[in-house]
Protein backbone atom coordinates (compact mmCIF):
# COMPACT_ATOMS: atom_id res chain seq x y z
CA UNK A 1 0.00 0.00 0.00
CA UNK A 2 1.16 3.42 -0.96
CA UNK A 3 1.87 6.08 1.75
CA UNK A 4 -0.24 8.89 0.95
CA UNK A 5 0.36 10.57 4.23
CA UNK A 6 3.09 13.22 4.24
CA UNK A 7 4.67 14.85 6.54
CA UNK A 8 2.90 17.52 6.95
CA UNK A 9 -0.27 15.46 7.65
CA UNK A 10 1.74 14.33 10.38
CA UNK A 11 2.42 17.16 11.70
CA UNK A 12 -1.38 18.96 11.10
CA UNK A 13 -2.12 15.97 13.36
CA UNK A 14 -0.16 16.67 16.19
CA UNK A 15 -0.91 20.34 16.27
CA UNK A 16 -4.91 19.58 16.56
CA UNK A 17 -3.57 18.07 19.83
CA UNK A 18 -3.08 21.51 21.30
CA UNK A 19 1.03 21.12 21.60
CA UNK A 20 2.84 23.01 24.10
CA UNK A 21 4.71 24.77 21.85
CA UNK A 22 6.94 26.33 24.87
CA UNK A 23 7.23 23.14 26.41
CA UNK A 24 8.47 21.94 23.61
CA UNK A 25 11.42 24.31 22.58
CA UNK A 26 12.60 23.90 25.97
CA UNK A 27 13.34 20.50 25.76
CA UNK A 28 15.11 20.90 22.50
CA UNK A 29 16.48 23.37 23.99
CA UNK A 30 18.12 21.40 27.00
CA UNK A 31 18.79 17.72 24.65
CA UNK A 32 20.70 21.14 22.21
CA UNK A 33 22.95 21.99 25.56
CA UNK A 34 23.54 18.12 27.08
CA UNK A 35 24.65 17.64 23.19
CA UNK A 36 26.63 20.38 22.98
CA UNK A 37 28.36 19.36 26.66
CA UNK A 38 28.95 15.70 25.10
CA UNK A 39 30.72 17.49 22.18
CA UNK A 40 33.36 19.54 24.81
CA UNK A 41 34.30 16.22 26.68
CA UNK A 42 36.87 14.72 23.63
CA UNK A 43 38.39 18.42 23.26
CA UNK A 44 39.45 18.81 26.87
CA UNK A 45 39.92 14.72 26.72
CA UNK A 46 42.60 16.06 23.88
CA UNK A 47 43.96 19.03 26.19
CA UNK A 48 44.36 16.35 29.19
CA UNK A 49 46.14 13.71 27.09
CA UNK A 50 48.57 16.24 25.29
CA UNK A 51 49.88 17.41 27.95
CA UNK A 52 49.55 20.37 30.98
CA UNK A 53 52.84 20.08 32.88
CA UNK A 54 51.03 21.16 35.96
CA UNK A 55 49.66 18.45 38.45
CA UNK A 56 47.12 21.11 39.81
CA UNK A 57 45.94 21.22 36.46
CA UNK A 58 45.74 18.18 35.27
CA UNK A 59 43.70 17.07 38.28
CA UNK A 60 41.35 20.44 37.61
CA UNK A 61 41.09 19.44 34.22
CA UNK A 62 39.74 15.85 35.14
CA UNK A 63 37.12 17.66 37.31
CA UNK A 64 36.00 19.46 34.74
CA UNK A 65 35.73 16.75 32.27
CA UNK A 66 33.58 15.07 35.31
CA UNK A 67 30.85 17.97 35.57
CA UNK A 68 30.87 18.51 32.38
CA UNK A 69 29.82 15.25 31.57
CA UNK A 70 27.84 14.71 34.46
CA UNK A 71 25.70 18.48 33.63
CA UNK A 72 25.22 16.92 30.01
CA UNK A 73 23.83 13.48 31.68
CA UNK A 74 21.35 15.57 33.82
CA UNK A 75 20.42 17.78 31.53
CA UNK A 76 19.73 15.44 28.87
CA UNK A 77 17.63 13.29 31.75
CA UNK A 78 15.57 16.63 32.16
CA UNK A 79 14.90 16.61 28.20
CA UNK A 80 13.67 13.47 28.13
CA UNK A 81 11.39 13.66 30.79
CA UNK A 82 10.21 16.93 29.04
CA UNK A 83 9.54 15.41 25.78
CA UNK A 84 8.13 12.80 27.18
CA UNK A 85 5.25 14.28 29.27
CA UNK A 86 4.73 16.38 25.97
CA UNK A 87 4.64 12.97 24.10
CA UNK A 88 2.17 12.06 26.69
CA UNK A 89 0.15 14.69 26.74
CA UNK A 90 -0.53 14.44 22.55
CA UNK A 91 -1.00 10.68 23.18
CA UNK A 92 -3.76 11.51 25.76
CA UNK A 93 -5.69 13.94 23.27
CA UNK A 94 -5.05 12.33 20.54
CA UNK A 95 -6.41 8.99 21.83
CA UNK A 96 -9.76 11.27 23.66
CA UNK A 97 -10.20 12.47 19.97
CA UNK A 98 -10.42 9.17 18.31
CA UNK A 99 -12.45 7.68 21.06
CA UNK A 100 -14.89 10.49 21.15
CA UNK A 101 -15.20 10.08 17.59
CA UNK A 102 -15.62 6.05 17.70
CA UNK A 103 -18.65 7.39 20.14
CA UNK A 104 -20.28 10.11 17.39
CA UNK A 105 -20.07 7.11 14.33
CA UNK A 106 -22.86 5.82 13.13
CA UNK A 107 -24.09 2.22 13.54
CA UNK A 108 -23.03 1.11 9.96
CA UNK A 109 -19.11 1.68 10.28
CA UNK A 110 -19.44 -0.55 13.61
CA UNK A 111 -21.45 -3.31 11.67
CA UNK A 112 -18.60 -2.95 8.89
CA UNK A 113 -15.57 -3.02 11.46
CA UNK A 114 -14.18 -5.63 13.79
CA UNK A 115 -13.93 -3.46 17.53
CA UNK A 116 -10.84 -5.14 17.94
CA UNK A 117 -9.39 -3.17 14.79
CA UNK A 118 -11.32 -0.26 16.24
CA UNK A 119 -8.96 -0.93 19.70
CA UNK A 120 -5.65 -1.51 17.76
CA UNK A 121 -6.36 2.11 16.37
CA UNK A 122 -7.10 3.47 19.94
CA UNK A 123 -3.99 1.46 21.33
CA UNK A 124 -1.49 0.41 19.01
CA UNK A 125 -1.92 2.89 16.67
CA UNK A 126 -1.77 6.28 18.59
CA UNK A 127 1.52 4.57 20.72
CA UNK A 128 3.29 4.24 17.47
CA UNK A 129 3.06 8.22 17.30
CA UNK A 130 3.73 8.17 20.98
CA UNK A 131 7.12 6.88 20.74
CA UNK A 132 8.06 8.64 17.81
CA UNK A 133 7.48 11.67 19.61
CA UNK A 134 9.02 11.17 22.88
CA UNK A 135 11.26 8.78 22.20
CA UNK A 136 12.58 8.92 18.81
CA UNK A 137 12.69 12.63 17.68
CA UNK A 138 14.57 13.62 20.77
CA UNK A 139 16.95 11.01 19.52
CA UNK A 140 17.15 12.59 16.26
CA UNK A 141 17.24 16.21 17.18
CA UNK A 142 20.14 14.60 19.59
CA UNK A 143 21.65 12.68 16.80
CA UNK A 144 21.48 15.81 14.20
CA UNK A 145 23.24 17.98 16.47
CA UNK A 146 26.11 15.53 17.34
CA UNK A 147 26.74 14.68 13.84
CA UNK A 148 26.80 17.95 12.59
CA UNK A 149 29.06 19.40 15.59
CA UNK A 150 31.34 16.48 15.82
CA UNK A 151 31.90 16.76 12.21
CA UNK A 152 33.33 20.65 12.42
CA UNK A 153 35.19 20.01 14.76
CA UNK A 154 36.82 16.99 13.24
CA UNK A 155 37.60 19.13 10.04
CA UNK A 156 38.47 22.14 12.94
CA UNK A 157 41.38 19.41 14.39
CA UNK A 158 42.74 17.50 11.08
CA UNK A 159 40.65 18.21 7.88
CA UNK A 160 42.98 14.97 6.16
CA UNK A 161 41.32 12.57 8.69
CA UNK A 162 37.94 13.81 8.36
CA UNK A 163 37.93 13.35 4.44
CA UNK A 164 38.50 9.59 5.23
CA UNK A 165 35.50 9.49 7.76
CA UNK A 166 33.13 10.25 4.73
CA UNK A 167 33.97 7.55 3.28
CA UNK A 168 31.54 5.07 5.04
CA UNK A 169 28.59 8.33 3.93
CA UNK A 170 27.90 7.35 0.61
CA UNK A 171 28.30 3.34 1.34
CA UNK A 172 26.01 3.95 4.62
CA UNK A 173 22.86 5.79 1.81
CA UNK A 174 23.13 3.04 -0.41
CA UNK A 175 22.75 0.73 2.46
CA UNK A 176 20.34 2.27 4.55
CA UNK A 177 17.63 3.75 1.68
CA UNK A 178 16.33 0.50 -0.10
CA UNK A 179 16.32 -1.58 3.23
CA UNK A 180 14.57 1.46 4.75
CA UNK A 181 11.93 2.00 2.05
CA UNK A 182 11.49 -2.35 2.60
CA UNK A 183 10.91 -2.00 6.22
CA UNK A 184 8.53 0.86 5.88
CA UNK A 185 6.34 -1.39 3.97
CA UNK A 186 6.91 -4.48 6.46
CA UNK A 187 5.89 -2.49 9.07
CA UNK A 188 2.91 -0.48 7.50
CA UNK A 189 1.64 -4.19 6.84
CA UNK A 190 2.71 -5.84 10.47
CA UNK A 191 0.11 -2.76 11.57
CA UNK A 192 -2.89 -4.19 9.52
CA UNK A 193 -1.89 -7.49 10.09
CA UNK A 194 -1.85 -6.65 14.07
CA UNK A 195 -5.31 -4.65 13.67
CA UNK A 196 -6.81 -8.02 12.36
CA UNK A 197 -5.73 -10.20 14.80
CA UNK A 198 -6.55 -8.26 17.48
CA UNK A 199 -10.11 -8.16 16.21
CA UNK A 200 -10.01 -11.93 16.03
CA UNK A 201 -8.45 -12.92 19.32
CA UNK A 202 -11.27 -10.03 20.92
CA UNK A 203 -13.86 -11.63 19.16
CA UNK A 204 -13.22 -14.92 19.89
CA UNK A 205 -12.60 -14.59 23.47
CA UNK A 206 -15.92 -12.77 23.86
CA UNK A 207 -17.76 -16.01 22.70
CA UNK A 208 -15.76 -18.13 24.50
CA UNK A 209 -18.92 -20.24 25.40
CA UNK A 210 -19.94 -20.43 21.44
CA UNK A 211 -16.78 -21.56 20.93
CA UNK A 212 -17.43 -24.40 24.22
CA UNK A 213 -20.56 -25.19 23.65
CA UNK A 214 -19.77 -26.06 19.85
CA UNK A 215 -16.33 -27.65 19.98
CA UNK A 216 -15.18 -25.05 18.47
CA UNK A 217 -11.49 -25.09 20.19
CA UNK A 218 -9.82 -26.52 16.88
CA UNK A 219 -11.24 -24.03 14.94
CA UNK A 220 -10.08 -21.20 16.73
CA UNK A 221 -6.68 -22.96 17.18
CA UNK A 222 -6.30 -22.63 13.85
CA UNK A 223 -7.60 -19.14 13.03
CA UNK A 224 -5.96 -18.10 15.70
CA UNK A 225 -2.26 -19.90 14.88
CA UNK A 226 -3.13 -18.22 11.34
CA UNK A 227 -2.78 -15.12 12.55
CA UNK A 228 -0.20 -15.74 15.24
CA UNK A 229 1.81 -17.17 12.26
CA UNK A 230 1.17 -13.89 10.05
CA UNK A 231 2.46 -11.62 12.68
CA UNK A 232 5.73 -14.22 13.32
CA UNK A 233 6.28 -13.95 9.16
CA UNK A 234 6.04 -10.37 9.43
CA UNK A 235 8.55 -10.27 12.81
CA UNK A 236 10.91 -12.56 10.80
CA UNK A 237 11.47 -9.90 8.07
CA UNK A 238 11.61 -6.90 9.68
CA UNK A 239 14.67 -8.94 11.79
CA UNK A 240 16.01 -10.39 8.46
CA UNK A 241 16.46 -6.75 7.30
CA UNK A 242 18.05 -5.71 10.77
CA UNK A 243 20.47 -8.88 10.33
CA UNK A 244 21.39 -7.38 7.37
CA UNK A 245 21.73 -3.92 8.22
CA UNK A 246 23.36 -3.93 11.86
CA UNK A 247 26.57 -6.37 10.73
CA UNK A 248 26.76 -4.35 7.17
CA UNK A 249 26.56 -0.80 9.09
CA UNK A 250 29.14 -2.03 11.26
CA UNK A 251 31.32 -4.00 9.46
CA UNK A 252 31.02 -0.29 7.21
CA UNK A 253 31.93 1.39 10.74
CA UNK A 254 35.14 -0.94 11.54
CA UNK A 255 36.41 -0.37 8.58
CA UNK A 256 36.45 3.69 8.62
CA UNK A 257 37.65 3.59 12.28
CA UNK A 258 40.19 0.95 11.15
CA UNK A 259 41.54 3.16 8.37
CA UNK A 260 41.45 6.06 10.69
CA UNK A 261 43.26 4.28 13.23
CA UNK A 262 45.92 3.39 11.00
CA UNK A 263 46.32 6.61 9.17
CA UNK A 264 45.82 8.41 12.63
CA UNK A 265 48.88 5.71 14.23
CA UNK A 266 51.16 6.67 11.01
CA UNK A 267 50.46 10.69 11.76
CA UNK A 268 51.44 10.49 15.45
CA UNK A 269 54.64 8.42 14.74
CA UNK A 270 55.62 11.18 12.23
CA UNK A 271 54.70 13.55 14.37
CA UNK A 272 52.16 15.39 12.31
CA UNK A 273 49.34 14.53 15.02
CA UNK A 274 49.72 14.69 18.14
CA UNK A 275 47.47 11.62 20.33
CA UNK A 276 45.86 13.95 22.50
CA UNK A 277 43.95 14.49 18.72
CA UNK A 278 44.14 10.99 18.01
CA UNK A 279 42.20 10.07 20.61
CA UNK A 280 39.72 13.02 20.81
CA UNK A 281 39.03 12.05 16.61
CA UNK A 282 38.31 8.36 17.16
CA UNK A 283 35.63 10.01 20.25
CA UNK A 284 34.18 12.29 17.79
CA UNK A 285 33.81 9.56 15.57
CA UNK A 286 31.83 7.31 17.80
CA UNK A 287 29.49 10.41 18.55
CA UNK A 288 29.28 10.31 14.69
CA UNK A 289 28.36 6.21 14.63
CA UNK A 290 25.76 5.67 16.97
CA UNK A 291 23.56 8.47 15.60
CA UNK A 292 24.13 7.32 12.13
CA UNK A 293 22.50 3.45 13.24
CA UNK A 294 19.89 5.51 14.71
CA UNK A 295 18.62 7.34 11.92
CA UNK A 296 17.67 4.25 9.89
CA UNK A 297 15.32 3.11 12.55
CA UNK A 298 13.75 6.33 13.01
CA UNK A 299 13.36 6.37 9.71
CA UNK A 300 11.51 3.21 9.75
CA UNK A 301 9.67 4.45 12.68
CA UNK A 302 8.85 7.31 10.76
CA UNK A 303 7.18 5.58 8.36
CA UNK A 304 5.80 3.59 10.76
CA UNK A 305 3.76 6.59 12.02
CA UNK A 306 2.60 7.67 9.14
CA UNK A 307 1.10 4.79 8.22
CA UNK A 308 -0.71 5.12 11.92
CA UNK A 309 -1.33 9.31 11.29
CA UNK A 310 -3.21 7.68 7.92
CA UNK A 311 -5.48 5.37 9.78
CA UNK A 312 -6.40 7.95 12.41
CA UNK A 313 -7.00 11.06 10.17
CA UNK A 314 -9.13 8.47 8.39
CA UNK A 315 -11.23 7.58 11.55
CA UNK A 316 -11.15 11.58 12.43
CA UNK A 317 -12.54 12.52 8.82
CA UNK A 318 -15.41 10.03 8.74
CA UNK A 319 -19.14 11.04 8.41
CA UNK A 320 -20.79 11.29 11.92
CA UNK A 321 -24.19 10.69 13.17
CA UNK A 322 -26.77 13.68 13.35
CA UNK A 323 -26.28 16.52 15.39
CA UNK A 324 -26.21 16.95 19.86
CA UNK A 325 -28.38 19.92 21.13
CA UNK A 326 -29.59 19.55 24.53
CA UNK A 327 -31.29 23.48 24.16
CA UNK A 328 -34.11 20.83 22.29
CA UNK A 329 -34.58 18.04 24.68
CA UNK A 330 -37.81 19.12 26.31
CA UNK A 331 -39.94 20.36 23.26
CA UNK A 332 -40.41 16.74 21.59
CA UNK A 333 -43.21 15.25 22.88
CA UNK A 334 -44.32 11.99 20.39
CA UNK A 335 -47.93 12.46 20.52
CA UNK A 336 -47.54 11.36 16.54
CA UNK A 337 -45.28 8.78 14.96
CA UNK A 338 -45.25 8.52 11.46
CA UNK A 339 -43.98 6.54 8.59
CA UNK A 340 -44.00 7.93 4.81
CA UNK A 341 -43.64 5.70 1.77
CA UNK A 342 -40.50 4.58 3.91
CA UNK A 343 -37.83 2.32 1.83
CA UNK A 344 -34.46 1.12 3.50
CA UNK A 345 -31.80 -1.24 2.63
CA UNK A 346 -28.31 -2.12 4.84
CA UNK A 347 -26.82 -2.43 1.45
CA UNK A 348 -27.20 -0.04 -1.29
CA UNK A 349 -28.67 -3.00 -3.98
CA UNK A 350 -30.67 -4.93 -1.92
CA UNK A 351 -33.72 -2.87 -0.50
CA UNK A 352 -35.19 -4.29 3.29
CA UNK A 353 -38.29 -1.89 3.51
CA UNK A 354 -40.37 -1.43 0.60
CA UNK A 355 -42.51 1.74 0.58
CA UNK A 356 -43.20 1.52 4.65
CA UNK A 357 -46.28 3.70 5.53
CA UNK A 358 -47.89 3.66 9.19
CA UNK A 359 -49.05 6.00 11.99
CA UNK A 360 -48.55 5.62 15.88
CA UNK A 361 -50.35 8.22 18.18
CA UNK A 362 -49.73 8.55 21.68
CA UNK A 363 -51.77 6.59 24.16
CA UNK A 364 -51.71 3.96 21.30
CA UNK A 365 -50.11 0.08 21.75
CA UNK A 366 -49.01 -0.24 17.29
CA UNK A 367 -47.70 -4.22 17.13
CA UNK A 368 -45.94 -5.53 14.48
CA UNK A 369 -46.15 -9.26 13.44
CA UNK A 370 -44.69 -11.35 10.45
CA UNK A 371 -41.90 -14.25 10.11
CA UNK A 372 -38.04 -13.37 10.57
CA UNK A 373 -36.49 -11.46 8.17
CA UNK A 374 -39.13 -9.17 7.38
CA UNK A 375 -38.07 -6.06 8.63
CA UNK A 376 -39.96 -5.37 11.89
CA UNK A 377 -36.51 -5.11 14.20
CA UNK A 378 -34.99 -2.76 11.02
CA UNK A 379 -38.06 -0.19 11.97
CA UNK A 380 -37.33 -0.04 15.26
CA UNK A 381 -33.69 0.98 14.37
CA UNK A 382 -34.99 3.63 12.02
CA UNK A 383 -36.22 5.28 14.51
CA UNK A 384 -33.29 5.09 17.18
CA UNK A 385 -31.99 6.61 13.74
CA UNK A 386 -28.78 4.06 14.04
CA UNK A 387 -29.23 4.19 10.41
CA UNK A 388 -31.17 6.93 7.87
CA UNK A 389 -33.90 6.07 5.12
CA UNK A 390 -33.37 5.36 1.68
CA UNK A 391 -36.42 7.37 0.80
CA UNK A 392 -39.55 8.59 1.91
CA UNK A 393 -39.70 10.02 5.69
CA UNK A 394 -39.98 8.99 9.61
CA UNK A 395 -41.55 12.35 11.45
CA UNK A 396 -42.12 12.85 15.27
CA UNK A 397 -45.51 15.41 15.61
CA UNK A 398 -44.28 16.79 12.02
CA UNK A 399 -40.97 17.26 11.61
CA UNK A 400 -38.33 14.76 10.37
CA UNK A 401 -36.40 12.97 12.39
CA UNK A 402 -33.11 13.60 10.06
CA UNK A 403 -33.84 17.41 11.91
CA UNK A 404 -34.32 16.50 15.24
CA UNK A 405 -30.80 16.64 17.72
CA UNK A 406 -29.82 12.61 18.02
CA UNK A 407 -30.04 13.08 21.77
CA UNK A 408 -33.20 14.94 22.16
CA UNK A 409 -35.09 11.91 19.99
CA UNK A 410 -33.37 8.97 21.89
CA UNK A 411 -33.59 10.91 25.34
CA UNK A 412 -37.57 9.98 24.60
CA UNK A 413 -36.93 6.77 23.41
CA UNK A 414 -36.72 3.93 25.83
CA UNK A 415 -36.19 0.02 23.96
CA UNK A 416 -36.27 -3.07 25.47
CA UNK A 417 -34.87 -5.90 23.14
CA UNK A 418 -34.85 -9.29 23.18
CA UNK A 419 -31.62 -9.49 24.97
CA UNK A 420 -30.86 -6.22 26.91
CA UNK A 421 -27.60 -5.04 26.53
CA UNK A 422 -25.71 -5.33 30.11
CA UNK A 423 -22.12 -3.46 30.72
CA UNK A 424 -19.78 -4.27 33.19
CA UNK A 425 -19.92 -3.15 36.60
CA UNK A 426 -23.00 -3.04 39.01
CA UNK A 427 -26.93 -3.35 38.53
CA UNK A 428 -27.05 0.19 39.53
CA UNK A 429 -24.32 1.24 36.46
CA UNK A 430 -27.22 -0.66 34.17
CA UNK A 431 -30.25 0.65 35.47
CA UNK A 432 -29.33 4.27 35.25
CA UNK A 433 -27.17 3.71 32.55
CA UNK A 434 -26.87 7.15 29.96
CA UNK A 435 -28.60 9.03 32.98
CA UNK A 436 -27.11 12.03 35.07
CA UNK A 437 -27.27 12.21 38.79
CA UNK A 438 -29.64 14.72 38.88
CA UNK A 439 -31.91 12.92 36.74
CA UNK A 440 -33.01 10.36 38.95
CA UNK A 441 -33.71 9.43 42.82
CA UNK A 442 -32.62 6.41 44.69
CA UNK A 443 -36.45 6.73 45.33
CA UNK A 444 -36.99 6.00 41.10
CA UNK A 445 -34.31 2.89 41.05
CA UNK A 446 -36.07 1.52 43.69
CA UNK A 447 -39.69 1.72 41.75
CA UNK A 448 -38.03 0.78 38.77
CA UNK A 449 -36.65 -2.07 40.22
CA UNK A 450 -40.05 -2.95 41.84
CA UNK A 451 -41.74 -2.38 38.81
CA UNK A 452 -39.73 -4.43 36.64
CA UNK A 453 -39.99 -7.24 39.10
CA UNK A 454 -35.90 -6.95 39.48
CA UNK A 455 -36.36 -7.02 43.56
CA UNK A 456 -37.09 -10.81 43.60
CA UNK A 457 -33.81 -11.70 42.93
CA UNK A 458 -31.55 -8.49 43.78
CA UNK A 459 -32.87 -8.88 47.30
CA UNK A 460 -31.09 -12.02 47.57
CA UNK A 461 -27.56 -11.05 46.42
CA UNK A 462 -25.39 -9.67 49.19
CA UNK A 463 -24.35 -6.25 47.95
CA UNK A 464 -27.92 -5.46 46.49
CA UNK A 465 -27.81 -3.04 43.56
CA UNK A 466 -24.17 -2.56 44.01
CA UNK A 467 -23.66 -6.45 42.89
CA UNK A 468 -20.56 -6.58 40.19
CA UNK A 469 -22.43 -8.24 36.88
CA UNK A 470 -19.54 -9.46 35.29
CA UNK A 471 -18.60 -8.60 31.32
CA UNK A 472 -21.76 -8.44 29.19
CA UNK A 473 -23.82 -9.38 32.13
CA UNK A 474 -22.13 -12.97 32.72
CA UNK A 475 -22.79 -13.47 36.13
CA UNK A 476 -26.64 -13.06 35.39
CA UNK A 477 -29.80 -15.33 33.95
CA UNK A 478 -30.90 -14.36 30.74
CA UNK A 479 -34.40 -12.85 32.44
CA UNK A 480 -32.22 -11.21 35.43
CA UNK A 481 -30.74 -9.35 32.51
CA UNK A 482 -33.50 -8.78 31.18
CA UNK A 483 -35.70 -7.55 33.49
CA UNK A 484 -32.35 -4.82 34.18
CA UNK A 485 -33.15 -3.46 31.13
CA UNK A 486 -36.75 -3.35 32.10
CA UNK A 487 -35.95 -1.49 34.91
CA UNK A 488 -33.54 0.83 32.41
CA UNK A 489 -36.47 1.34 30.51
CA UNK A 490 -38.55 2.36 33.64
CA UNK A 491 -36.31 4.83 34.94
CA UNK A 492 -35.71 6.74 31.53
CA UNK A 493 -39.47 7.07 31.50
CA UNK A 494 -39.37 7.80 27.95
CA UNK A 495 -42.33 9.24 25.50
CA UNK A 496 -42.05 6.17 22.98
CA UNK A 497 -41.48 3.21 24.21
CA UNK A 498 -40.49 0.26 21.60
CA UNK A 499 -40.33 -3.78 22.90
CA UNK A 500 -38.78 -6.10 21.02
CA UNK A 501 -40.42 -9.32 23.10
CA UNK A 502 -39.23 -7.84 26.21
CA UNK A 503 -40.62 -10.54 28.20
CA UNK A 504 -39.51 -13.41 26.17
CA UNK A 505 -36.41 -14.40 28.68
CA UNK A 506 -38.71 -14.80 31.69
CA UNK A 507 -40.73 -17.31 33.51
CA UNK A 508 -44.35 -17.51 33.64
CA UNK A 509 -44.33 -16.27 36.73
CA UNK A 510 -42.22 -13.04 36.23
CA UNK A 511 -43.40 -12.48 33.15
CA UNK A 512 -47.28 -11.58 34.73
CA UNK A 513 -46.06 -9.47 36.71
CA UNK A 514 -43.51 -7.89 34.80
CA UNK A 515 -46.46 -7.79 31.62
CA UNK A 516 -48.36 -6.19 34.38
CA UNK A 517 -46.00 -3.03 34.88
CA UNK A 518 -45.10 -2.90 30.94
CA UNK A 519 -48.63 -2.15 30.88
CA UNK A 520 -48.76 1.05 33.12
CA UNK A 521 -45.36 1.89 31.48
CA UNK A 522 -47.57 2.11 28.46
CA UNK A 523 -50.32 4.81 29.62
CA UNK A 524 -49.78 7.64 27.95
CA UNK A 525 -46.83 6.92 25.38
CA UNK A 526 -46.44 5.85 22.46
CA UNK A 527 -45.97 1.98 22.44
CA UNK A 528 -44.70 0.05 19.83
CA UNK A 529 -44.50 -3.76 19.97
CA UNK A 530 -42.74 -6.61 18.25
CA UNK A 531 -44.06 -10.07 19.26
CA UNK A 532 -43.59 -13.49 17.82
CA UNK A 533 -46.29 -14.97 20.31
CA UNK A 534 -49.51 -13.13 19.54
CA UNK A 535 -50.78 -13.31 23.11
CA UNK A 536 -48.91 -10.03 24.11
CA UNK A 537 -50.34 -7.79 20.93
CA UNK A 538 -54.03 -9.79 20.98
CA UNK A 539 -55.49 -6.56 22.68
CA UNK A 540 -53.02 -3.59 20.42
CA UNK A 541 -54.85 -0.90 18.78
CA UNK A 542 -53.28 -1.68 15.59
CA UNK A 543 -51.42 -4.31 14.16
CA UNK A 544 -49.48 -4.67 11.40
CA UNK A 545 -48.19 -7.52 9.10
CA UNK A 546 -44.94 -7.06 7.76
CA UNK A 547 -43.77 -9.74 4.92
CA UNK A 548 -40.32 -9.58 3.54
CA UNK A 549 -40.12 -6.25 3.87
CA UNK A 550 -43.96 -5.06 2.78
CA UNK A 551 -46.79 -4.47 5.21
CA UNK A 552 -49.29 -6.89 3.89
CA UNK A 553 -52.00 -6.17 6.92
CA UNK A 554 -52.86 -3.93 9.14
CA UNK A 555 -55.88 -3.39 12.00
CA UNK A 556 -57.21 -5.07 14.85
CA UNK A 557 -56.42 -8.49 15.91
CA UNK A 558 -60.17 -9.37 15.16
CA UNK A 559 -60.19 -7.97 11.63
CA UNK A 560 -56.68 -9.42 10.50
CA UNK A 561 -57.76 -12.84 11.78
CA UNK A 562 -61.17 -11.97 9.10
CA UNK A 563 -59.20 -10.27 5.94
CA UNK A 564 -55.35 -11.66 6.38
CA UNK A 565 -54.65 -15.14 5.64
CA UNK A 566 -51.06 -15.43 6.75
CA UNK A 567 -52.10 -13.76 10.09
CA UNK A 568 -54.79 -16.27 10.70
CA UNK A 569 -52.64 -18.74 9.91
CA UNK A 570 -50.05 -17.50 12.45
CA UNK A 571 -53.09 -17.77 15.20
CA UNK A 572 -53.77 -21.17 14.25
CA UNK A 573 -50.76 -22.14 14.63
CA UNK A 574 -50.31 -20.79 18.13
CA UNK A 575 -53.58 -20.89 19.54
CA UNK A 576 -55.25 -24.36 17.86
Amino acid sequence: MDNKTSLKDFLELIRQTRLNKGLFAAGIFLTLIGTIGSLIVPLLTQSFIDGYDTELFSTGLIALIIAVFVLSAALDGVAYYILARIGQTIILRLRERVWDKFLKLPIRYFDQTKSGESVSRVVNDTAIIKDLITSHFPQLISGIISVIGAVIILFILDWRMSLIMFIAVPVSLVIIMPLGRKMSRISRALQDETAAFTGVIQETLSEMRLVKSFNGEAYERKRGRTGIRSLYGYGMKEATINAFLSPIMGTVMMFVIILIIGYGGLRVSEGTLSMGTMVAFLLYLFQIIMPMTMFAMFFTEYNKALGATERIIGILGKEEEGAQDNTLETSLDFKILAFDNVSFGYDPDKEILHQISLTANSNQKVAFVGPSGSGKSTIFALIERYYDVDAGSITVDGTDIRDIPLNTLRRQIGYVAQESAIISGTIRDNITYGLESHEYTEADVELAVRRSYSHEFIEMLDQGLDTEVGERGIKLSGGQRQRIGIARAFLKDPKLLMLDEATASLDSRSEKFVQEALDDLMQGRTVLVIAHRLSTIINSDRIFFLDNGYITGEGTHRELIENHTMYRIFTEQQFG
